[in-house]
């Protein structure tokens, strides 16, 4: 989740926390804070009605698994629906669902029918929903509160899961110890009921343009965009190689607290508190951070921070040194976090936002499953402090990578706006809505001086087509007149290239596309070629797009 608010009447400030002067911004994360509170609860109790049993290891580190494993599979479709349906209303029904299933999960501890089994069901469960939730909730942060805001909105939406770590843990290992699981478990569905409160008092604006997608070839739309966009893509390789090997540190450390440092369940939540303590600390530095360092810099700091910070608490056997290893290693996680989801949001155009973030949460989230069943294991082979050196020893070598594979340096820069450059198309025929493929031909006459400029602006302007709809494309020359340049690209359907025309573009496309017009000697002539229906010519007229 992350955070969100309101954009009426409202300035751009410097403050990293001008976003909590929205009022909407405010409800939301405040219901946000009291619901991520009580996940970390839960989490505490899961783990720690886990911990004493036989292979506590890797039972306790399939808790986090079963949390985040549906990401991989179910992130996407949230993502889709969050596109497509109205977001509010997606909300609301997924956190009443979410406060049942705890609902359960407390009945059934209070009965003492929760095993492991049980346990491990239900946490799955809860995963599903959050994985549904998750793109929902971090698509609607740009629809409230203005873009220049976006970086400190992002912050505060990762100090608010930080600041429940904090608070939640050491909250839960003190609950356990004085009334049992169950209550916390409980407090956790009360949770997200307020979540359905806060998101029903939201008077959300209609954002939608034009008819809503259907679900398969939204999908397909979300896919191909990421698969078309390389700064997306980049800053997917960056959390891969960062959570992976970070999330052996969120997976072992209850047993490490139990095994290694002697500490009871109100031991455990405090040095999960620690790391909170430090993610609070880190988001007051962030933007002075990235000022004086730039985001990869300052994702390299950060990495290696939490290296060490991990390695060093697993190894050290007094609780208090632990403590305090631990809140530096909660400011690197914070400032990485921070780091990939302002880079997303801030790249990502509104109609696809959901998709892009539901990849994103299924390359972290579902990284950080796969790391926590990984570094289980290996903690089952070795120990879990050998498998947390190691696994701080890989982060520290991914980080090395930065030097080759980089976070975009255009991040922020991009008009990332909707915008609607292209005239609508001026047909003979009428086709319907579903009729496909369609081909589109884009005519251009070049001057040879500038051929070089032309083919180096013909590569944004394929990337633009791609990500906004194209399943194919190509650039051709004429072979009798080699002045003429075509442009061929081929769309799933009708519907699909109005969109491009209405509302998928974006300004940093049509400032692409404009830049490979003028290198014309003549507006670019352009012909749509649909499927034959009947004897009618199917050529369109031409139009300049």
């Amino acid at each position: 989740m992350t955070g969100s608010g309101s954009v009426g009447g409202e300035r751009k400030s410097g403050s990293a926390w001008a976003p909590l002067r929205h009022r909407t911004f405010r409800t939301l994360w405040t219901a946000q804070l009291g619901s991520n509170v009580g996940t970390w609860m839960q989490t505490v109790g899961a783990q720690w009605m886990l911990v004493r049993q036989p292979h506590a290891a890797a039972l306790t580190s399939a808790v986090q698994a079963a949390s985040l494993l549906p990401v991989l599979f179910l992130s996407l479709p949230g993502g889709v629906l969050a596109d497509v349906v109205n977001r509010k209303t997606m909300l609301v029904w997924l956190a009443a669902s979410m406060a049942a299933v705890c609902g359960a999960l407390t009945a059934l501890t209070s009965a003492g029918l929760a095993t492991p089994a049980v346990l491990l069901a239900l946490t799955f469960l809860l995963g599903c929903g959050q994985a549904l939730m998750n793109p929902a909730w971090q698509a609607i942060q740009p629809e409230l509160v203005p873009r220049e805001e976006i970086p400190a909105a992002s912050a505060l939406g990762s100090l608010n899961v930080n600041a429940a770590r904090a608070v939640g843990p050491a909250v839960a290992g003190l609950l356990i110890a004085v009334a049992g699981t169950r209550v916390v478990f409980g407090i956790n569905a009360l949770s997200f009921v307020g979540i359905c409160f806060a998101v029903a008092t939201w008077r959300r604006q209609s954002t939608t343009v034009g008819e809503a997608e259907h679900m398969r070839p939204a999908l397909a739309a979300g896919t191909r965009y990421v698969r078309a966009a390389p700064g997306v893509r980049r800053i997917l390789l960056r959390a891969a190689l960062f959570v992976v090997p970070a999330s052996a540190l969120w997976g072992l450390l209850p047993v490490v607290a139990r095994v290694r440092l002697g500490l009871g369940s109100g031991g455990y939540g405090l040095l999960l508190g620690a790391l909170g303590v430090g993610a609070v600390a880190g988001a007051a530095f962030m933007k002075p951070a990235t000022a004086a360092l730039g985001r990869n810099r300052l994702l390299a700091l950060s990495s290696l921070v939490f290296a060490a910070g991990g390695a060093a608490a697993v190894w050290l056997t007094q609780p208090l040194a632990v403590a305090v290893v631990l809140v530096p290693t909660g400011v690197g996680w914070l400032w990485a976090l921070s780091t990939f989801n302002t880079a997303l949001q801030l790249t990502l155009p509104a109609w696809v936002r959901a998709r892009g973030l539901a990849v994103y949460l299924i390359v972290f989230m579902g990284g950080q499953g796969v790391g926590s069943l990984l570094w289980g294991a290996v903690a089952a082979w070795l120990t879990p402090t050998g498998g947390v050196v190691i696994a701080s020893a890989l982060l520290a070598l991914t980080t090395a990578t930065l030097a080759s594979w980089p976070l975009p340096a255009s991040l922020g820069t991009l008009d990332r706006e909707v915008v609607a450059p292209w005239p609508e198309p001026s047909l003979v025929l009428d086709p319907d809505p579903d009729d496909g493929p369609v081909v589109v031909e884009v005519v251009y006459l070049l001057d040879g001086e500038r051929e070089p400029a032309f083919l180096e602006a013909m590569t944004a302007v394929e990337r633009s087509r791609r990500r906004t709809g194209a399943l194919r494309w190509t650039l051709l020359r004429d072979s009798e007149d080699v002045s003429r340049w075509v442009e061929v690209f081929e769309v799933a359907s009708w519907s699909e290239h109005l969109r491009q025309h209405t509302s998928r573009t974006t300004g940093a496309d049509a400032e692409a596309m404009r830049t490979a017009a003028d290198l014309s000697r003549t507006p670019p002539q352009v012909r749509h070629l649909v499927p034959a229906r009947t004897p009618t010519p199917v050529v369109a007229s031409m139009v300049a797009e």
